[in-house]
């Protein structure tokens, strides 16, 4: 993996993690991007190469996959809403889960510059740091089917 790659890897989990701080404690936009950026976005651990070291995340893909998950927000609720089965409702998504949608979600919908695959796979990816195979799959089957409706 490249080092934009990384760094744009590290991105999304700081980005899914400040969606879970504002959704949870509601956060404004400017003091959690403040925090993140002086506390939080150096020095992720990229536990993928031999001797773990540390990624400094892309500042600005950080904060438009923040800011622009935030803005479309309902847009992104409605669009996952659709995809997800009739008995299963946003409400009773894991709060980290839903975060890790949403994120994917904006990606799919607002960043034509990043391939369907790779954000479906970096997403599945940030899945696997908080939850076991089965909820990564579930992000696998979901921003497929949203990728499929909005590219």
């Amino acid at each position: 993996m490249s080092g934009r790659s990384r760094a744009r890897a590290a991105a999304r989990l700081a980005a899914v993690q400040a969606l879970y701080q504002h959704d949870m404690e509601g956060t404004l936009l400017a003091p959690l991007l403040d925090e993140f950026h002086r506390h939080r976005l150096g020095g992720l651990i990229d536990d993928e190469v031999d001797d773990s070291q540390y990624v400094d995340a892309e500042v600005k893909f950080f904060d438009d996959v923040v800011k622009g998950t935030i803005a479309r927000r309902d847009e992104i609720d409605e669009l996952l809403s659709s995809k997800l089965a009739e008995s299963w409702k946003i409400e009773r998504l894991d709060k980290t889960l839903l975060q890790i949608l949403r994120a994917g979600t904006y990606e799919l919908l607002a960043r034509a510059d990043v391939a369907t695959g790779t954000a479906i796979s970096e997403y599945v990816d940030v899945a696997h740091a908080f939850f076991e195979a089965r909820e990564a799959k579930f992000v696998n089957g979901v921003l497929d089917a949203v990728a499929k409706a909005v590219r």
